[in-house]
């Protein structure tokens, strides 16, 4: 039978491939992935959300001058606000303490719903990309679909910083942090 072998070949390429899949992706996901994903998500959330907006507020610093600092903090709180929490006669505080609630909502809302994603997956390599994409995701959705119809003083931050920032300063923390924190759970072992 002369095909046998290469059906037999054919079948072994076959389970190799599933078998790097399933180091990447774990199936079916139990209550304890999704305990994890909530628990997780939400404090890798508050992690990223915070290394997200130093680095939004440095590099408004630079490009701005130092009064730009509290820039983005205003823009976050006048989502809760209102576009007046912009003008700069407005308290500083108040715009701040809003922004800051406004955006750690929101990380943690981000994080919860990567963490659920996370659960799935397994390697390094898997959570640090898929938490880059996640992150260049928010930065399409928000910036090109929610702030012109909801938010339009957001068009007016560099394009450039809010990819970097969104991509790398909360997506790939994001994935990095989850990582970290499934390596320890004892979760990233090996798929079954």
């Amino acid at each position: 039978m002369p095909g046998i072998g290469f059906a037999d070949e054919s079948a072994s390429r076959t389970r190799s491939s599933v078998m790097a899949y399933r180091d990447y992706i774990h199936t079916p996901v139990t209550p304890r992935d999704i305990r994890w994903g909530l628990q997780q998500g939400a404090v890798a959330g508050i992690v990223a959300g915070l290394v997200f907006a130093a680095f939004e507020m440095t590099a408004s610093a630079f490009m701005m001058g130092v009064e730009a600092f509290f820039t983005p903090l205003r823009m976050i709180g006048a989502i809760a606000l209102g576009p007046e929490a912009l003008d700069p006669g407005y308290p500083l505080l108040t715009a701040s303490i809003a922004g800051v609630i406004v955006h750690l909502i929101l990380a943690i809302v981000y994080g919860i719903v990567f963490g659920e994603i996370a659960a799935m997956l397994r390697g390094r390599a898997a959570f640090i990309g898929l938490g880059s994409i996640f992150g260049l995701a928010l930065w399409l959705v928000n910036f090109y679909v929610i702030a012109p119809i909801a938010f339009p003083w957001f068009l007016q931050a560099s394009p450039v910083v809010q990819f970097i920032a969104h991509t790398f300063f909360f997506g790939t923390v994001l994935g990095w942090f989850l990582w970290k924190s499934h390596e320890r759970s004892g979760l990233e072992g090996p798929a079954v």
